[in-house]
């Protein structure tokens, strides 16, 4: 998946889903990246998109973006 601004979407980035509420990409099924909390045992039957975590919201699954999803910071992984 890729962000709005053209930037695809990799384990581990900061996002911004929309005012008042971040997150953090913890499973890219796109690039098959999985984090430890989120093993492809169990999420790679969802086939695409990404796993946003959000502090604010919960586990939200993305196929497409929405238009105020936005990068705010890579990993650095």
């Amino acid at each position: 998946m890729k962000y709005p601004s053209g930037e695809g979407a990799r384990l581990g980035d900061n996002v911004r889903l929309w005012d008042g509420a971040d997150g953090v990409v913890v499973c890219s099924l796109d690039t098959a990246e999985y984090s430890s909390e989120y093993p492809e045992s169990q999420w790679s039957y969802l086939k695409s998109g990404v796993l946003i975590l959000s502090p604010q919201v919960g586990l939200i699954h993305y196929i497409e973006p929405e238009s105020s999803l936005a990068l705010l910071e890579r990993s650095g992984r």
